[in-house]
């Protein structure tokens, strides 16, 4: 239902051809197939995109945040009633079993929910003044424009996590998905569109992550940059944000700890999740597993038993266990560790 389908862009609430005139393919990595083509943006497509933002900036932070919260209310619904075709989108494009990419669309629907009750619960406070005639108080102010680049392995929820707390505060976005999930990311913003969010408030600008980052990074109208993925691409954004806010999630390298009085079991149902869920593709996977030496040989021994029985396949069927790597290079450099 995808296949050779030509996607665009979302700018001030149109979805627009790139200027560039140039494309890329997003694969199934089950099949290899093409899910579609699409914007291999440049640096015209991120400043349109930034305009949009900006003109869009004052009648979005002028509304009330109860209001705001309201149009997050609806795109929980949305999301809720979409949940099962999102979910197969995200297998589909990223590989991950269809139990896990429910639980990322469930994930962006509880923080929508829960983001839309912050628009009645944007506190400030007010202080004893020290002198009779004054009083002290502060309110909350939006920041301004924030750029969102988000990785491919929780390609619903992260986003969300990112997008909902900027709109509710009243802050527009530029919303930068990763190149081998911008599928789940034109679905989302255009559930993002039926629930009423304006037009301007969330731009979507797809192509490739230096190109577009560099372009959000040095323009001075954008005040925050949220991103998830890569420590080396953390701290390039680190370097060269001046005065920016930036909001960062990197890779991990995260062990088990296994103690000689462990209940076996729950550890080896552990490290299954942690090391085999999304593949191994997440920055919170289970690489290492530390245990002690009086429980060593046992808990090896549990736990070869339980991998030998791993289903690999495509991770719309039911029987399978673990689905396919993201793509060629996740498998070449998980054959190279």
């Amino acid at each position: 239902m995808f296949y050779c389908m030509r996607y665009k862009n979302y700018i001030a609430g149109k979805w627009v051809t790139p200027s560039s005139g140039k494309y890329f393919d997003s694969f199934n990595p089950h099949n290899k197939k093409s899910l579609g083509k699409f914007p291999k943006s440049n640096d015209a497509d991120v400043r349109a995109a930034i305009d949009a933002a900006e003109k869009s900036y004052p009648l979005w932070k002028d509304m009330p945040a109860p209001k705001r919260g309201e149009i997050l209310f609806r795109v929980a619904d949305l999301l809720r009633k979409n949940k099962e075709r999102l979910a197969r989108i995200m297998t589909m494009e990223m590989g991950k079993v269809l139990n896990e990419a429910r639980g990322d669309v469930q994930e962006a629907i509880d923080v929508a929910e829960y983001m839309a009750g912050e628009g009645r619960r944007l506190f400030g406070h007010t202080t004893p003044s020290e002198l009779k005639d004054k009083s002290c108080m502060t309110i909350r102010v939006p920041i301004g424009i924030v750029g969102v680049i988000t990785p491919w392995n929780f390609p619903i929820a992260i986003p969300m996590w990112k997008l909902m707390p900027a709109l509710v505060c009243g802050n527009t976005v530029v919303f930068k998905p990763s190149s081998d999930t911008p599928l789940c990311a034109v679905a989302l913003v255009k559930i993002l569109e039926k629930a009423g969010v304006p037009k301007g408030a969330v731009n979507l600008v797809a192509g490739e992550g230096r190109e577009v980052g560099d372009v959000l990074l040095n323009d001075h109208r954008v005040r925050a940059i949220s991103f998830t993925g890569h420590r080396d691409t953390g701290k390039y954004l680190l370097a060269h944000a001046g005065i920016k806010r930036i909001g960062l999630e990197l890779g991990g390298k995260n062990p088990i700890i296994v103690m000689d009085d462990a209940d076996l079991t729950l550890a080896v149902d552990g490290i299954l999740w942690g090391g085999y869920g999304t593949t191994g593709q997440r920055c919170t996977a289970c690489s290492r597993v530390i245990v002690h030496k009086k429980v060593k040989k046992k808990l090896e021994r549990m736990l070869l038993q339980r991998i030998k029985k791993l289903r690999l396949g495509n991770g719309l069927q039911r029987k399978t266990d673990v689905g396919p790597l993201v793509n060629q290079m996740a498998v070449e450099k998980s054959t190279k560790y």
